[in-house]
């Protein structure tokens, strides 16, 4: 039977070899660089890129300062080369975030450059987003063509956690940007046995370690097993490679690891997230193997298998195989997850015939499945199973690869799609997409009830369009290629257009519009409060979009009250982070704000979202600040952030992130104090009934009870006074006159 459209001898056209009489190269990737370039390419790959920016630039400045926890190290770097060095919280150097710094420092460097505000933060990010973006391109059309490249392009730059990330200042974007310039290089290497590409990937893998550590090798393992087989060079050059390769990873991220283990502690900032001061720990630990296992210690959770999280997961959410497809993550990634996993499988069966080596352009198209599809399936394994901190907005290391994978599939199903099997194939794949994305898009109550069943119908008839297009003709199939495209993108871009007109901020944030079912506003806690709902200060990013709040509906997976680190759930008042609860020892039925200060920000007292602070107090932080290391002092990095941020003067988080780290120590504090080197103490507002927060809350943690120690002693020896809504303590001012207390 003759088709409209034969099956072609070759699945790459556009690859195929030099024609008589020209010089070929001997490799797979220059004969596709060699072939011409269509006229509409490169007017298409700027619109791509500009397009990406707009996206991202768009409405940037809402959000603020984003997660002030960088904002205020990156100020801080932007002040003191050390502090830019070690990623310290603060120009005065006590202690640092609770990662490594590299994220840190191109947000250092533009604020160095152009002064404080959220543009100058956040707008680094956006360019690593439209870097990626043209990483991502680059890798594609080397071997797939031009056409998969854009749409490969265009999927990674439409993923909702990706439009997030890359206008945000956390170090996902960074991991992700160098993550995807490693599965480039790697795809360079493969190309010809290239030990410079290799040893390129090594470097971008140690610089992704400085950004996230161990996160950064979650994809060696697929990335060495195929250059070991697949590379086209004996197996011992094969080995030799991959150990310069390592060599090159331990060399780019572990000079910075080096010096910091070997610079005397008492001369360098505490490493923020550890309990011992080591970075080697925090590593291992917190940052490490404690996120799979769970055993964080110090961790806003207190470390450990957590009370009512259920399903393996402590309580970050059940665990499992459909975790990234679950009501609060499968918004922020899985669009299009399915139908990369359909184009993983239909790549590598299409080309399984191809030779061993990558040394033919089908050897390499299979080679790139293979490293695409490994870098994805690992990495979703990883999140799907790991049971310590996991946040929705972890997802977006997922978006290059799912990008990848959907572009190189689908341009490979369209130029076999004269075959029964790569037409059934491409068309199972699209209803597949436009069934998910009617489900994703009825997650959210309210949101565009007449997007879901347009994306549904046009969906499945572009579907059955591109099951009849051999027999209809070229133009007719690409009509419904083109209607097929916009359904399976109309989800995702909804969801990124809610995303950039919106403010998102806090340590925990997340895509596009609230939903139903989700497991609450701690990123997968399964929390519930008080008649299902969230306390003030903290519902999730978006529940300002229509629709309930992420978590009304949540809770624990067996329905039982969250307990919070060391003592009762939220309605006790006992047990936030060491000790009473958030309201004035009341639970979270309080009047008053949930989250630290007035007006304050997200969770935990003020520890995942930053304080609204007046203008009295950002004068009161000003005057004479320049007789002292620290303005002041205040339990927290995030509400000590604020008060940096607002004031630009160094604020001391006692006990890091959470309040849980041993830093500093009540008798280093004195110390701090007697020899004039802190101006304030911060403590909670004042409130109605009540204590505040600092005065019976924040009591030690997993950190040894340093924070409550030291609130203990202040208050023992110090007055008090309330400045736009906040309690001051006045270091140099003992109380009766007396000189400062030891």
């Amino acid at each position: 039977m003759t088709t409209a459209v034969p099956p072609m001898g070759s699945p790459f056209p556009e690859r195929a070899p030099n024609p008589p009489g020209t010089t070929a190269d001997t490799t797979a990737g220059a004969s596709a660089a060699a072939a011409g370039r269509p006229r509409w390419e490169r007017p298409a790959h700027v619109a791509l890129l500009l397009a990406t920016a707009v996206l991202l630039l768009w409405n940037l400045g809402a959000s603020g300062y984003a997660n002030s926890f960088y904002s205020a190290a990156a100020q801080a770097g932007s002040e003191s080369w050390k502090a830019f060095f070690f990623g310290s919280s603060d120009a005065g150097n006590s202690i640092t975030v609770d990662k490594p710094p590299a994220a840190l420092w191109p947000m250092a460097l533009s604020v160095r450059l152009f002064g404080l505000g959220g543009w100058q933060i956040l707008v680094p990010q956006a360019l690593m987003g439209v870097g990626t973006t043209a990483v991502l391109y680059a890798a594609v059309r080397r071997h797939f063509g031009p056409a998969a490249a854009l749409l490969s392009g265009a999927v990674f730059a439409l993923t909702p956690v990706a439009a997030l990330m890359f206008r945000f200042n956390n170090p996902d974007a960074l991991l992700a940007l160098l993550l995807t310039v490693t599965v480039y290089c790697v795809l360079r290497a493969l190309d010809g046995a290239h030990t410079k590409w290799l040893v390129w990937a090594g470097v971008a893998v140690g610089f992704a370690f400085l950004t996230k550590t161990l996160q950064a090798f979650v994809i060696l393992p697929p990335l060495a097993l195929v250059y070991a087989v697949c590379a086209p060079t004996r197996l011992r050059r094969r080995l030799g490679q991959l150990l310069l390769a390592g060599a090159a990873v331990v060399v780019a991220g572990g000079w910075w690891v080096a010096i910091v283990e070997l610079w005397p502690a008492s001369s360098r900032p505490y490493i923020g997230g550890s309990q011992n001061n080591s970075f080697l720990e925090l590593t291992f630990g917190y940052n490490g193997l404690g996120r799979i296992n769970g055993n964080e210690t110090g961790s806003v959770g207190g470390g450990g298998a957590r009370p009512g999280g259920g399903g393996g997961g402590g309580g970050w959410g059940e665990t499992g195989i459909d975790r990234l497809f679950s009501a609060n993550i499968g918004g922020q990634i899985s669009w299009l997850l399915p139908a990369a996993l359909v184009m993983l499988v239909a790549g590598l069966v299409i080309t399984w015939r191809a030779r061993r080596a990558a040394d033919s352009l089908e050897g390499m198209a299979r080679a790139a499945f293979l490293v695409w599809g490994g870098s994805l399936l690992i990495t979703a394994l990883v999140f799907s199973y790991m049971q310590g901190i996991f946040h929705e907005y972890y997802t977006v290391a997922l978006a290059p690869y799912v990008a990848a994978l959907v572009g190189m599939g689908v341009a490979m199903l369209w130029e076999e799609r004269g075959g029964k099997a790569a037409a059934l194939t491409l068309s199972a794949a699209l209803a597949l997409t436009a069934w998910w994305s009617y489900v994703l898009l009825g997650r959210s109550t309210g949101y565009l009830p007449w997007l879901r069943w347009t994306v549904l119908v046009a969906g499945l008839l572009a579907a059955a369009g591109l099951l009849l297009g051999a027999r209809l003709g070229r133009r007719f199939a690409l009509g419904a290629a083109g209607l097929g495209l916009a359904a399976a993108l109309a989800g995702p871009l909804a969801y990124c257009l809610t995303t950039v007109d919106s403010t998102r901020g806090g340590s925990i944030v997340t895509a596009g519009p609230a939903v139903s079912g989700g497991r609450g506003g701690m990123g997968g806690m399964g929390m519930r409060f008080p008649g299902g709902e969230l306390p003030p200060g903290m519902a999730p990013q978006g529940a300002q979009q229509a629709g309930p709040q992420q978590g009304q509906q949540g809770g624990g997976p067996q329905g039982g009250p969250r307990q919070f680190p060391g003592g009762q759930g939220a309605q006790g008042g006992q047990g936030f982070p060491g000790g009473q609860g958030a309201v004035g020892g009341r639970g979270a039925r309080g009047t008053e704000n949930f989250a630290g200060g007035p007006g304050g920000g997200g969770g935990f007292g003020g520890l995942l979202g930053g304080t609204k602070v007046g203008k009295e107090a950002t004068a009161a932080l000003r005057e004479d600040a320049g007789k002292y290391t620290w303005a002041a002092a205040a339990i927290g990095a995030q509400n000590a952030a604020s008060y940096q941020l607002a004031s630009g003067e160094p604020v001391m988080p006692i006990g890091g992130f959470n309040g849980s780290d041993p830093s500093p120590t009540l008798a280093q504090f004195q110390e701090y104090v007697r020899s004039g080197k802190i101006h304030y103490f911060i403590g909670e507002g004042a409130r109605a009934g009540g204590e505040g927060q600092t005065g019976q809350g924040m009591r030690g943690g997993p950190g040894g009870g340093t924070s409550s120690a030291i609130t203990s002693w202040i208050q023992a020896n110090y007055r008090s006074t309330t400045v736009a809504g906040a309690t001051f303590y006045d270091l140099t001012a003992p109380l009766n006159g007396a000189s400062a207390p030891s």
